[in-house]
């Protein structure tokens, strides 16, 4: 009963949380301050003025192949277009607000001049404003489809991915209508 008791006591004074052992049975704490630890200096081989490299093809050791093994994957692509997208959008609207903030003129004069463009020029522009909007919206309901643990098997995910290129494609069309 004394041995369980100052086991107890000893494992409250310890640094660390719980003081349970292997299957559950209580261990004498092991305290950091009894640890000791040794730092032995590195006999470097590294030439003044040589580049990672260098080093390496000194020591012959293979160099990482790199992006060069991979094959394309809807998967990464669809990411790498998302965070692109939320640049864009990121973007536009900085630039919007500062150029509300620094032009001279008001929101109506430039809505004129945008008026003034051809056809396929403005459908260019409202098509560029458009897609990674209607993009990053429907990729980002999918993100969230995701989240709740749906559509997750690599079939899932490659059908979904070109489902959201379809609806994104088809959602910029339409807001480039308007």
């Amino acid at each position: 009963m004394a041995a369980s008791l100052l086991l107890r006591n000893a494992c409250r004074r310890s640094l660390f949380q719980g003081c349970y052992g292997l299957n559950g049975h209580q261990t004498l704490p092991t305290l950091a301050a009894a640890r000791t630890i040794v730092l032995k200096p590195v006999k470097s081989d590294e030439r003044p003025g040589e580049s990672h490299d260098d080093r390496n093809a000194r020591l012959k050791r293979p160099q990482s192949p790199h992006l060069t093994i991979y094959s394309f994957q809807l998967t990464s692509a669809l990411s790498i277009t998302h965070r692109f997208t939320g640049l864009a959008l990121t973007g536009y609207i900085t630039a919007i607000g500062l150029g509300a903030l620094a032009l001279p003129h008001d929101a109506t004069h430039y809505l004129t001049m945008l008026e003034g463009l051809s056809a396929p020029t403005l459908i260019a522009l409202k098509f560029m404003l458009a897609y990674p909007f209607a993009y990053h919206t429907v990729n980002g309901v999918r993100h969230l489809f995701w989240d709740m643990g749906k559509f997750l098997t690599i079939k899932e995910v490659y059908t979904t991915g070109y489902t959201m290129l379809g609806v994104s494609g088809v959602l910029a069309g339409v807001l480039t209508a308007l």
